[in-house]
């Protein structure tokens, strides 16, 4: 089922917290979004053709060390609009994991909606590495070829964490989820509470565009290299 985002007034507050103008939002932006488009297509290309003997060999690492179950790992996230996508990335987690999440939800070190444990006993030993390394995300690429995700931008919520969202959440859902944010390249992301998770989110919809958008794609480099992913 497709969530709808809530529409937001102009001028409007919740909470405290501003709501984007949609109206201004709204402006014409297509030479951004043609561009944007075309970089999205020919960066997702370039990197799956120079990765895809890295993926091959991680697929056939997942399956060795987790025989009989899919090295990729697919499942429903919700995207622009609130239109639900089918979202891909390597496994890391032991099979049957979605189902453990209610006799671990006493661990939960996340406030909010998400649910996320540092030391998830649901990690394989191929799956800490990947994560740590962000080489799990990889698939992504073909969300991103597909028009589902773009190389940047909010990362895609599950539904029953949008089902949850106020208003002012629900703004995140106005552009497409990326490979990578504003919180993914914090030093400590996980570190942070949920609800500057959503602030740096909605921080993105604000400023996208071009200049913001090569910003955040060099910082991640870095955050790549210095192994931050959890």
């Amino acid at each position: 089922m497709q969530v709808q985002p809530e529409r937001a007034l102009s001028g409007e507050e919740r909470g405290g917290c501003p709501m984007i103008d949609l109206e201004q939002f709204a402006r014409p932006r297509r030479m951004y979004g043609i561009l944007r488009r075309a970089w999205d297509i020919a960066l997702s290309l370039l990197a799956l053709a120079v990765l895809w003997p890295l993926m091959l060999l991680v697929a056939a690492a997942i399956w060795i060390d987790s025989p009989g179950a899919s090295p990729v790992f697919v499942q429903e996230r919700i995207g622009c609009g609130g239109k639900p996508f089918p979202f891909l990335k390597f496994r890391s987690m032991v099979p049957g994991a979605e189902e453990r999440i209610p006799e671990l939800l006493a661990y939960n070190e996340m406030d909010g909606p998400v649910f996320k444990i540092r030391e998830d006993p649901r990690i394989t030993r191929v799956g800490r590495f990947i994560r740590r390394t962000c080489i799990d995300e990889l698939p992504q690429l073909i969300n991103v070829l597909a028009g589902d995700m773009s190389i940047v931008g909010p990362r895609p919520a599950l539904p029953r964490e949008v089902a949850q969202y106020t208003a002012y959440e629900r703004q995140r859902l106005y552009v497409q989820p990326g490979l990578t944010c504003y919180w993914q390249i914090q030093p400590d992301r996980n570190a942070l509470s949920f609800a500057e998770w959503m602030e740096l989110d909605i921080r993105y919809v604000r400023e996208r565009g071009f200049a913001t958008d090569w910003r955040i794609m060099l910082r991640t480099v870095r955050a790549v290299l210095q192994m931050n992913g959890e």
